[in-house]
């Protein structure tokens, strides 16, 4: 296939990646008003999804033996959009609980798969990458910040979380052009680093940094609204706080990979992310408060990515290091946005999960801490 089918079939896959998560976060407050959900209940629509990305992703490789690479992102999509629609549908809490989980196992499975389609159609072409993660951010931002208006408009919120799936049937149309067909030739198989301190810290950083994202992503438009604005102005600052990740995402990593560093910029977008929650703490402005934790998390995602690739000197092992990171990691992230559900139901408020996100973002830093020395104690026993 002409490499311009191959860049526009990943935009699609890409770009369909994030909206069933992140267009139920404009909507919450509304979703739970008007179908008496609790907290907690409501966090289980963000909670379930990021579930599924760690758990499923092990099942990538196996999809992909059995029915082929591309076969598995079509059906992968084919399940994202399906669950989206049904959203239009029945707009009932048992509904939104499923379809969460159906979206979660197609956007878990898929995940993966993607990076294996880029690695097989664009080998000498890593930048391509970059296709994938301004498309997932496009596809992310867009149903946070439509998503409202979409509602406003109507006046029902099941059309602004169906009509998603019209991303869906697009990339449909391009990927079911894709063969289906076996993978051959399979690199050896390396085991999990689970005997690994070092690759148990990557996943406990990459687990507490994936948490504040989605817990922002589910709760930042509650949260804000709680401060007086309404669900528009909210779900436009909840899209400022996705849109600033698209050039911190691309700048962070690039200078880190020019001047090194890695460990010190982790730190720092770590500050800066700590800033953005204290200033919503202390009722500071709240667009400057999200433009601070999207600023810290776009630089945080994609140098967490770098880490198992800094450990490791085989692309087996990287693999390998990455598989353990992101699944034990999303797992452990699903349990933000329930946790802030929870504490809302339990205190009526939003601000003692804020004071939690305060603590998990301070144990980010002492694990960067932690890796940054073990790091240099490594380096220097080698020049020993």
């Amino acid at each position: 296939m002409k490499i311009w089918y191959l860049i526009i079939a990943l935009f699609l896959i890409s770009i369909n990646l994030r909206p069933a998560i992140t267009s139920v976060a404009p909507l919450l407050d509304t979703i739970q008003q008007d179908l008496g959900m609790s907290g907690t209940t409501a966090g289980l629509l963000t909670t379930l999804p990021v579930l599924c990305m760690g758990i499923f992703a092990p099942l990538a490789t196996k999809i992909s033996e059995r029915v082929g690479l591309e076969r598995g992102i079509f059906y992968s999509l084919v399940l994202i959009t399906i669950a989206t629609a049904l959203r239009g549908f029945f707009g009932t809490v048992p509904l939104l609980i499923v379809t969460a989980f159906l979206a979660g196992v197609g956007i878990g499975v898929a995940g993966p798969l993607v990076s294996g389609f880029i690695k097989q159609y664009f080998p000498t072409k890593p930048g391509v990458v970059g296709v994938y993660t301004v498309s997932m951010a496009i596809g992310a931002g867009s149903a946070t910040g439509i998503s409202a208006p979409i509602y406003e408009s109507i006046g029902n919120w099941e059309p602004a979380l169906a009509i998603w799936a019209v991303l869906g049937l697009a990339a449909m149309i391009v990927w079911i052009r894709f063969p289906g067909k076996k993978q051959s030739g399979l690199p050896e198989k390396t085991p999990l680093p689970w005997t690994s301190g070092r690759a148990w810290l990557i996943l406990l950083f990459f687990g507490l940094m994936s948490s504040i994202f989605y817990s922002v992503t589910a709760w930042g438009a509650p949260i804000i609204q709680s401060m007086g604005y309404n669900s528009v102005v909210a779900g436009s600052m909840l899209t400022a706080f996705v849109l600033i990740q698209i050039p911190s995402s691309f700048i962070i990593p690039s200078l880190v990979a020019r001047f090194g560093y890695v460990f010190p910029t982790l730190l720092g977008c770590t500050v800066i992310e700590l800033s953005g929650v204290i200033l919503l703490i202390s009722d500071g402005h709240p667009l400057i408060a999200m433009l601070l934790i999207g600023l810290g998390a776009g630089g945080l995602f994609p140098l967490a990515l770098m880490l198992p690739i800094i450990e490791t000197n085989s692309y087996q092992k990287a693999s390998a290091w990455a598989a353990m990171s992101q699944g034990g990691g999303y797992v452990i992230s699903a349990l933000g946005p329930l946790g802030v559900g929870a504490v809302y139901d339990v205190t009526g408020s939003y601000i003692n999960a804020l004071y939690g996100m305060t603590a998990i973002i301070c144990m980010m830093g002492v694990l960067q801490v932690m890796l940054w020395v073990t790091a240099e104690s490594t380096r220097l026993k080698k020049q020993r």
